[in-house]
C-alpha cells in the first residue's frame, strides 16, 4: 500500500468516525446537564469520593432528590493543599470542567502547616485572603456559582485555647469576610462543628467524633458534611430550576 493510499484511508476512516458520532447524538440526544458541581479542596474532600465519603453521599442524595434531572458531582481533593495549591490547578481541575457550581472547602492545611510539620509552612492571613478572591473571582468569570466554605477543625475542642485553634478560627473569620463582600454563598462548616461539638463533646476530646484524628472525618462526620452541605446546595439547585422555567 502506498503512502497515499494510506492516508487517504486514514482520512475516510476520521471523517467515518464523525459522521457516524454526530448521528448518533442527532438520533440519541442526551439531555444538558443541569448542575456540574466540584468540590474543591485537599485530603478531606480526596476521601469525601470513597464510597461513604462526604462527596459521594451529596451525589447519591441529589440523585434521588432530582431524579429528572442531570446532576454530576465530581471531587477535587489533593492531600495537603492549601490556598495557593487550588490557584495553581484551578484551571485544570475545575475550569476547564464546566462546572455550574464550585465548593471551597479549604483553610486548614494554610494554618495546620504552621504547627509541627517539616519542610512545609502555612499560608500566611493577607496570601489566604487574596487566593480566595482570585479563586472566587476566576470561576465567577467563567460563569459558575461559588460555594465558600469555613474551615472546620484541627482539635474537636472548639473553644480551645491553643493556639491552632484560634489561628484556625481566625482563617474562618477570613472565609466569612471573604464571602460576603464576594456575594458568594457561605457554607459555615465551623459554626455548625462548634455547635454540634459543644452539645455532643462534654469532655473536650481532641478526636473521635466528627473526626478520627482531630481533622480527618470519620463516618459520621461524612454524613454530617453531606448533610450540611445539602442544605446549602439544594436552595441553590432550586433557585436555578426556578430560573430555568422563567
Amino acid at each position: 500500500m502506498t503512502a497515499k493510499k494510506a492516508t487517504l484511508i486514514i482520512l475516510l476512516l476520521i471523517v467515518g468516525a464523525f459522521l457516524t458520532s454526530r448521528f448518533y447524538k442527532n438520533l440519541f440526544p442526551q439531555e444538558p446537564v443541569f448542575a456540574r458541581i466540584i468540590f474543591f479542596g485537599d485530603s478531606i474532600t480526596k476521601a469525601g469520593v470513597k464510597p461513604e465519603g462526604y462527596v459521594t453521599l451529596v451525589a447519591n442524595a441529589l440523585k434521588k432528590e432530582y431524579p429528572e434531572r442531570s446532576i454530576e458531582v465530581i471531587g477535587s481533593g489533593i492531600n495537603g493543599n492549601k490556598v495557593p495549591d487550588l490557584q495553581a490547578r484551578l484551571e485544570r481541575d475545575v475550569i476547564s470542567k464546566n462546572p455550574t457550581h464550585v465548593v471551597i472547602y479549604i483553610g486548614i492545611n494554610d494554618v495546620w502547616h504552621f504547627f509541627a510539620f517539616n519542610n512545609v509552612t502555612g499560608t500566611e492571613s493577607e496570601i489566604f485572603e487574596q487566593g480566595l478572591r482570585d479563586l472566587i473571582k476566576q470561576i465567577q468569570e467563567s460563569g459558575a456559582k461559588v460555594v465558600l466554605c469555613t474551615p472546620s477543625v484541627i482539635g474537636e475542642s472548639p473553644d480551645s485555647q491553643r493556639r491552632v485553634n484560634q489561628l484556625l478560627k481566625e482563617y474562618a473569620q477570613i472565609s466569612r469576610n471573604v464571602a460576603k463582600t464576594s456575594g458568594v454563598h457561605l457554607c459555615d462548616l465551623r459554626v455548625a462543628f462548634e455547635e454540634y461539638l459543644r452539645k455532643n463533646n462534654p469532655n473536650k476530646a481532641f478526636q473521635g467524633f466528627l473526626t478520627y484524628d482531630g481533622v480527618h472525618l470519620n463516618d459520621q462526620g461524612n454524613r454530617f458534611v453531606a448533610d450540611f452541605m445539602l442544605k446549602n446546595l439544594t436552595p441553590l439547585l432550586n433557585q436555578a430550576e426556578k430560573s430555568e422555567k422563567n
